[in-house]
């Protein structure tokens, strides 16, 4: 395995961390600048916004320039964002450095996506984004609880302080352990790189994106009720399973990155499938703290398990120009993550109750379902007129075949 995709990881592991750390410690937060919790909430939201405008326009703005200097630049940038939010006097200050913090975000994952895919073999892409997303997944599992932690114990910057020393850490190891590919850019422009979206196959896996995993951020975003209020579980409960929803994230992201690699299509309809499945089972069966349990676990493993292959779909279908659509599909993440906890907090303002997200969740889930299929079965039929198979190319992005479809 390339030790640069080490790099990427903790790089990922310390964006992770940053932006769902924050969750945990909003009541110090708005303690802190004397502002309402939903002041201090819209330091989320602010962030995601930031995401989506990073990786749409970052990204187009680097696209004639050699990727590993943008990716240190990105972190340079990330590692700004949170000293400015560590030392911040005020909220104006420390939502300005949530916003700098975010704007490397999207960037690094779409710029950092295209480089994991280029360090290995063709038939290998799927599992180096899969590994470069482990620190993602390693960041809720194990970064949010102790983050927390150390926020809650030495006061909510020091947390901060922490995370700046990883971007350090990750600044470091991509500097040294990436590798610069000699005229990686040549004849790319943000023209060549708009050319992607000429392919219908882009825009369905965008699509595909936002719904399917906009459906499981729905249900996941308002758990903690779902948890409490209908599973019975105790409050003090919520972390331990928490941790269990972020193993189920660590081996769908494995497991969904090997098996793309294999049959991409067909793993990715398998897994939106199962997602659809475990929603409902969970909106079912929320009243027995055993199957909650389980289907907690599935949501997680079914759910993140499509990111690797939904990321390697778009640099496949992007073709010599896959940096910018790397990064649109970064940003359909957090747009399903918005639609996803907007619809879910509809159904409980109607009164449907605390299932109504996950029920919404397996909804929007399901859209993304039928539009993988139609995906599948528009790319299997134009394949006859389409070029070499990955595993006969070189082990570069940039001679993967454009298939419009």
């Amino acid at each position: 395995m390339p030790l640069g995709l080490i790099a990427l990881a903790v790089g990922a592991f310390g964006i992770g961390l940053t932006e769902f750390v924050i969750m945990g410690l909003l009541p110090e937060v708005a303690r802190d600048f004397a502002v309402s919790e939903a002041a201090a909430g819209w330091l989320i939201s602010g962030y995601a916004l930031g995401v989506v405008v990073g990786a749409l326009g970052l990204t187009a703005a680097t696209t004639r320039l050699p990727r590993k200097p943008v990716l240190v630049g990105l972190i340079v940038m990330f590692i700004a964002g949170n000293l400015l939010t560590a030392v911040a006097a005020d909220y104006t200050l420390a939502m300005t450095g949530r916003i700098l913090a975010a704007l490397s975000h999207g960037a690094f994952f779409g710029i950092g996506s295209v480089v994991a895919a280029s360090l290995v073999a063709p038939e290998k892409r799927a599992r180096a984004i899969a590994i470069m997303f482990t620190g993602l997944t390693a960041a809720n599992v194990l970064g949010v609880p102790f983050g927390t932690f150390i926020g809650q114990q030495f006061g909510w910057r020091a947390t901060f302080w922490v995370i700046s020393g990883i971007g350090v850490l990750a600044l470091a190891g991509i500097a040294a352990l990436v590798p610069a590919s000699k005229g990686e850019q040549e004849g790319i422009s943000l023209r060549t790189e708009l050319r992607a979206f000429r392919s219908t196959q882009v825009w369905l896996s965008l699509v595909v994106t936002v719904l399917a995993f906009g459906g499981m951020f729905g249900a996941f975003t308002y758990i903690a009720y779902t948890l409490t209020e209908v599973s019975g579980f105790a409050a003090g409960a919520v972390p331990w399973l928490l941790v269990l929803f972020g193993a189920g994230l660590v081996a769908g992201n494995w497991l969904g990155g090997r098996l793309a690699d294999r049959r991409l299509d067909a793993t990715l309809v398998v897994f939106i499938g199962a997602l659809v499945v475990a929603l409902v089972a969970f909106a079912l069966f929320a009243g027995s703290q055993l199957a909650t349990v389980v289907a907690l676990v599935l949501m997680g493993a079914f759910g993140f398990g499509t990111v690797p292959g939904l990321q390697s779909r778009i640099v496949d279908y992007a073709g010599g120009a896959p940096t910018l659509a790397s990064g649109a599909n970064i940003g359909a993440f957090n747009v399903g993550n918005a639609l996803g906890a907007w619809a879910g907090g509809v159904g409980i303002s109607a009164g449907l109750g605390y299932t109504a997200p996950v029920w919404i969740g397996a909804a929007i889930s399901a859209a993304g379902f039928v539009v993988m299929v139609v995906a599948a079965v528009a790319a299997r039929r134009a394949r006859p007129v389409v070029a070499a198979p990955r595993r006969s190319t070189p082990a570069t992005t940039s001679t993967v075949p454009v298939r419009v479809v």
